[in-house]
């Protein structure tokens, strides 16, 4: 919950940023602790791109304008995430005293480290053990039981017409390093309608920025009854709803978050990772989530196994980074 009283000190601040991944991890954590928060909005000037050993602890990196917001009454506890917010949550606790407690999500570098009460890292990132580092399973996401009964009130009466089983599919696309091409498309639209036809039921698709031209190769591949929502045509995008209702789920495994989304339900899901589409990172993430049973590999075939209804604990990180907070700093409701 956002503390919307300008006027009076705030305990929680969020350092959130305009990258979506960072902001939203953050928020999530603030969000799981259910105590009052206020966003304090980072934008960046220039030099924000200089590595952290040059830039120390400092608001050098930031906007005129964020560097005005960050001023006292200092916080008791600081929640970012990403390497860029953590020259300014380091400034916050030295103009603090010390006293405000840095919680920060992914790993900030080995620069400054130490200033950190609280570092919570994916385990996949294979950061190496420290007093103040937890890590855990994926990433936090903002994908919480309640905004899935809100989405799924919404979505629900608007699908109506589409037989069942839903399956969501769910679609990242290319990223700095791998390409997700026409040929990559139209296999993924190939094997989420196999499983979908092998069980009678419907895709509920929903692409991405990231998609783009791959969309239509995507598109076309599907030869099952589908509600198809393209990124480019804009309008309401339906992501939320459409995992609140699946009764399985269909993701690429190019985004953490998207994977960890995935997981937010108790739905089955199948992870779409041909050789050579995803990082290594990535790959370790899908490890541990099969291991762990809250995914299986999308195969190229549907088999009985894939047919056969199977269910997990929703996943989410950003609860274990709440209660290890707790477990660190008593914090005023």
């Amino acid at each position: 919950m956002t503390d919307d009283d300008a006027t009076e000190p705030s305990r929680v601040w969020v350092l959130a940023d305009e990258r979506a991944g960072t902001r939203s991890q953050a928020l999530a954590v603030a969000e799981s602790l259910g105590v009052p928060f206020r966003i304090r909005e980072i934008a960046y000037g220039p030099i924000a791109t200089l590595p952290n050993f040059v830039l120390g602890a400092s608001l050098a990196g930031l906007s005129a304008e964020s560097r005005a917001a960050l001023a006292p009454p200092w916080p008791d506890l600081v929640i970012g995430a990403g390497r860029r917010t953590a020259p300014a949550a380091r400034t916050i606790k030295r103009a603090s005293g010390g006293r405000a407690f840095l919680c920060h999500v992914m790993y900030p570098g080995a620069v400054g480290a130490r200033d950190f009460d609280l570092i919570a890292a994916p385990a996949h990132d294979g950061v190496p053990p420290a007093a103040n580092l937890i890590t855990t399973l994926g990433a936090p996401h903002r994908i919480t039981g309640p905004v899935l009964a809100e989405a799924a009130a919404t979505w629900a009466p608007r699908l109506a017409d589409l037989p069942r089983p839903w399956i969501a599919l769910l679609v990242g696309g290319s990223t700095k390093r791998r390409r997700f091409t026409g040929r990559l498309a139209e296999t993924l639209g190939r094997r989420a309608s196999a499983l979908a036809r092998a069980r009678g039921g419907s895709l509920l698709v929903s692409t991405s920025r990231r998609t783009w031209r791959a969309a239509e190769a995507l598109a076309a591949a599907i030869d099952v009854p589908a509600r198809v929502y393209r990124w480019s045509d804009g309008g309401e995008n339906p992501y939320a709803g459409f995992l609140a209702l699946a009764d399985a789920v269909v993701v690429t495994g190019d985004s953490v978050s998207m994977s960890c989304e995935a997981c937010a339900t108790t739905a089955p899901v199948y992870i779409f990772a041909p050789p050579g589409f995803t990082e290594d990172k990535h790959a370790r993430l899908h490890g541990d989530l099969y291991d762990k049973g809250y995914a299986r590999p999308l195969g190229e075939d549907a088999t009985d196994e894939d047919l056969h209804p199977w269910t997990h604990p929703p996943l989410n990180a950003a609860a274990d980074v709440a209660a290890a907070i707790r477990s660190r700093m008593v914090i005023a409701e």
